[in-house]
């Protein structure tokens, strides 16, 4: 492989992916140009295509494909209330804990937890880093830890709640320290702080009113205890605060009424929505699968109750089957159902859609039996029945019509921009059979074989030079595309080569060519992406037959 096709290829998938999705205008790290927010993502013109690509698929099978299913696009921000019945304020927090040395936050029942009797190195990325973690250890422990390249040695679990620091070929440790039982993540550090608890929803005002001026006033001349102070200042921010949802599942459950009653919906019926969510993530990890931004496409699918399993099962094999459809690799994805301790407390039972990512299996898409909880919970706290009445049918306990009940929730919840990850790892390749170049090397073909319907450009219409009425031509094929909804792009610049390879590594499927040929006899060439194949067809076909390519 030449020295090009070296740099565009590392070994490890998640660089190369990433690194193609800033070259190639998929994704870039917001607001690079201030040194970047590593929890937050922009998508560029072809990674907002692919993204919106994906959830017009989503929307098209869960909802214009369907008699049972209609949609909701509900505000980000709710009537506080409904996160105090939802339990996301009570409960949505996490016990969080910062690394004395990395500075790393992380959360507690997550950290790994070494046993006691077992060492603990402390991996520091680089051996810059060692050398600096090393001067903090000792200033700030007073024991200087082993340095070997960028790992840092001497430190072992002597039991339950003690660790201790043993100088090279010592038995005895010469100094101990507490041990809380986990280290960090990032390094393995069991220098810790205090465990503290951390809202994963991001807290705003409403109101014109800023309430800073408003508590200095509720506080100033008092003279107040902490807990008094902290309290004084909660109570003051909680009468305009407003969150910004951390799901979209729970307007589904608030406009249940609405939605059921002004379409005449019957059970079983479901509300599909697409947005935005925001979590306060304390890890955010391999680029944009965890970020504190995400949109999400998630459906509650209203079922009598006692028939949840059949719908469970039917939903489970729905969503693994739409994923396969536009995979390469459809054996990549898979489910699986959750261990009994797993489950949320709302839920009676839960399966995951899971996908091989370069780090192993992880989820995709939840699908969860949520019973009755949530439209129990919103009455409670609402006042409002969110009972329905089936006429048809008989009471079970009255043994006539009408039976009014609580509807139980099946939720298919979907990641978008995970799936946009996972469609990204499923499609970037080289091609597994080297051609020679020009020179007599042996390159590889990047490129990314992704579904036609996915792809950010359906066509590319290329000229192949700027002169003798080639581009004319070819921006005339271009309308037609434009004309019938479709996505093409006229691309003029670089030779026809480097072309063909910028739109291989964007995965547009089919380029059309306007050539000499073009001009003389009335004919284009369709490129194939995925077999670099080529053949001539008449201009006057070349828009149905890539009608017909894509829709097969």
């Amino acid at each position: 492989m030449n020295k090009k096709n070296q740099e565009l290829v590392t070994g490890d998938l998640m660089k190369d992916v990433a690194s193609l999705c800033k070259q190639r205008g998929f994704v870039f790290q917001s607001s690079e140009i201030y040194g970047g927010l590593k929890s937050a993502y922009d998508y560029g013109p072809l990674g907002i295509e692919l993204k919106r690509n994906i959830m017009n698929e989503w929307w098209r099978a869960m909802v214009y494909e369907r008699e049972d299913v209609v949609g909701l696009d509900a505000s980000i921000i709710m009537h506080q209330n409904v996160w105090h019945a939802s339990g996301h304020l009570a409960g949505f927090s996490d016990p969080l804990v910062d690394c004395l040395i990395s500075k790393e936050r992380f959360r507690a029942d997550k950290a790994p937890r070494p046993e006691p009797g077992q060492e603990l190195p402390l991996e520091c990325g680089d051996k810059g880093k060692a050398k600096t973690y090393q001067a903090m250890i000792q200033e700030r422990f007073g024991v200087e830890l082993k340095r070997t390249g960028k790992t840092l040695v001497g430190l072992k679990v002597i039991d339950a709640e003690t660790i201790g620091f043993f100088p090279e070929d010592s038995e005895e440790a010469s100094e101990t320290f507490p041990y809380r039982g986990y280290v960090s993540p990032l390094i393995g550090s069991p220098f810790l702080s205090e465990e503290r608890k951390f809202n994963l929803m991001f807290r705003t005002s409403l109101g014109p009113v800023d309430p800073i001026g408003e508590i200095v006033e509720k506080i100033h001349g008092q003279n107040l205890s902490r807990e008094e102070l902290t309290n004084a200042i909660e109570e003051k921010i909680n009468e305009s605060a407003v969150y910004l949802r951390p799901e979209t599942a729970q307007a589904m459950f608030v406009q249940f009424q609405n939605i059921q009653r002004s379409l005449s919906m019957k059970v079983p019926f479901g509300i599909a929505q697409m947005g935005k969510s925001f979590r306060n993530e304390v890890t955010v990890e391999h680029f944009i699968f965890r970020s504190c931004e995400f949109e999400q496409m998630e459906m509650e699918f209203f079922v009598e109750p006692g028939t949840q399993k059949e719908w469970l099962k039917y939903w489970c094999e729905q969503r693994l089957s739409w994923y396969q459809k536009y995979m390469n690799s459809p054996e990549d994805v898979m489910l699986r159902q959750h261990d009994p301790d797993e489950l949320a407390h709302y839920a009676d039972d839960c399966y995951d859609v899971e996908y091989k990512y370069p780090w192993g299996w992880d989820e995709l898409e939840g699908i969860a039996s949520r019973t009755d909880y949530d439209l129990k919970k919103h009455a409670e706290h609402s006042g409002t029945s969110m009972t329905y009445i089936d006429n048809s049918k008989p009471d079970p306990e009255k043994g006539k019509p009408p039976y009014r009940y609580t509807p139980y929730v099946v939720e298919p919840a979907a990641g978008a921009t995970r799936t946009v990850l996972m469609i990204l790892l499923d499609a970037f390749r080289y091609e597994e059979k080297p051609r020679a170049s020009a020179k007599g090397e042996v390159e590889k073909r990047r490129y990314l074989k992704l579904h036609p319907r996915l792809a950010p450009y359906k066509v590319a219409v290329l000229p192949l030079v700027k002169k003798d009425g080639m581009p004319e031509k070819a921006r005339e094929l271009v309308q037609k595309f434009f004309n019938a909804g479709i996505n093409a792009r006229y691309d003029e610049q670089n030779a026809i080569g480097k072309r063909y390879a910028r739109h291989d590594e964007i995965g547009t499927p089919f380029c059309l060519t306007v050539d000499g040929d073009t001009l003389n006899d009335g004919t284009v060439t369709i490129r194939d992406r995925d077999t670099t194949e080529q053949e001539r067809v008449p201009i006057e076909e070349a828009f149905g037959e890539i009608q017909r390519r894509l829709n097969s």
